[in-house]
């Protein structure tokens, strides 16, 4: 008798070609129990490579084909930001179990709608990337927070710098019409879901200064992310027209928390701001203060006055993601049991604040975090 701990789970995937969508289709066809179903993309010649790669019996550009496919259990939805609505909400009428890409919608409000669609219907899992929390070094940190290594936490500064080439082109993430919130929704997500997945509160407002300070990059059009990074090491035989991005590519957001916690998080994708001069994460607290370091694997606890000591070196790899974290997950949903992954809920909470840290960006003035007390 097949059960669902065992039974083989079909998945279809919505943006199959792109930047996210390869690596996930990789490590689908690595992870036991899984069978890639139905590929989407909006280029041909790329998904007739995934087909045979995946052995995949459906290829279409109509991402409805995949929801529709009776042989489809989860949907992985990995198109351009604010493209996510109709497929979600599609997959919720459906009964399909779903993993969507982070910023989950165009805004808080879209978020909001995706996750009330799935609310109800407990015998659906809802995934939201969030991979930093799966990382060992940020799971020993939230241990060491919990056994009040450092303390009450006071005070927590953040930077996620993700440099991109002098020379990459433009891609859908530097369109305002694609992108949700550019640097600020992409990258300040996965940091800001990290905070409160270690602290286990909300922000409550926030106080951004952000921008587009990259200067003005190639147009080729409409290319994948992977396809602007190979550009970058090519001879480059054409001069394209160049432009500067339409969305965030740099913020600096201050924060004040439920509690108290107040902080700074930096993100950016801009060129000239590297990373590894200082950890990634610090946690300042009433006792002593702790480091995550990512580029050195490393994470350290300073008491006052004194230099930081390491305290741990987990190394820094996920695996295989799907096989991990993912499925697993699905399954335990299917067998009628809770999970602890993060899902839609915590995707629409995200949102909100990356929304409010936007709208700050924008406007020069403190915004409320709309999610807070919504629990």
């Amino acid at each position: 008798m097949t059960t669902n701990s065992d039974r083989t789970i079909g998945v279809g995937v919505i943006g199959a070609t792109g930047f996210i969508g390869t690596p996930y289709r990789r490590e689908l066809r690595d992870t036991q129990g899984v069978r890639i179903v139905a590929l989407c993309a909006r280029r041909r010649d790329l998904l007739e490579q995934a087909k045979i790669e995946d052995g995949a019996e459906l290829i279409t550009s109509d991402w409805q084909e995949v929801v529709d496919h009776p042989d489809v259990d989860l949907v992985v939805v990995a198109t351009p930001d604010k493209l996510h609505l109709e497929p979600v909400l599609a997959c919720a009428e459906s009964g399909k179990h779903l993993l969507c890409e982070k910023p989950v919608g165009a805004d808080a409000k879209e978020a909001r709608v995706m996750w009330e669609a799935y609310r109800d219907q407990p015998q659906l899992a809802t995934y939201v990337p969030f991979w930093t929390r799966y990382l060992d070094m940020f799971i020993r940190a939230k241990e060491l927070v919990a056994e009040g290594a450092i303390g009450e936490v006071r005070s927590v500064i953040y930077r996620w710098l993700n440099p991109r080439p002098p020379s990459m082109p433009l891609t859908w993430r530097d369109d305002p019409e694609l992108s949700a919130g550019g640097s600020i929704a992409d990258v300040g997500s996965h940091s800001y879901d990290t905070i409160r997945w270690i602290l286990g509160e909300e922000a409550t407002q926030v106080l951004a200064h952000g921008g587009t300070i990259s200067q003005p990059k190639p147009d080729l059009g409409s290319i994948n992310l992977a396809e602007a990074l190979d550009w970058t090491k090519s001879d480059k035989p054409q001069s394209p027209d160049s432009r500067k991005g339409g969305t965030f590519d740099y913020a600096t957001i201050s924060w004040e928390f439920e509690s108290g916690v107040t902080g700074v998080l930096m993100v950016s994708h801009a060129t000239h701001l590297r990373k590894g001069f200082a950890p990634e994460l610090e946690l300042h607290g009433s006792k002593a203060s702790l480091g995550v370091d990512r580029m050195r694997g490393i994470v350290s606890i300073a008491q006052p006055d004194q230099l930081p000591e390491i305290v741990e070196t987990p190394a820094e790899h996920f695996g295989n993601r799907f096989s991990k974290s993912v499925i697993p997950a699905v399954r335990i949903v299917m067998n009628g049991e809770k999970s602890d992954h993060p899902n839609l809920e915590d995707g629409y909470r995200v949102q909100a604040f990356t929304d409010a840290a936007a709208e700050s960006a924008r406007i020069g003035h403190w915004v409320k975090v709309q999610s807070k007390g919504e629990r």
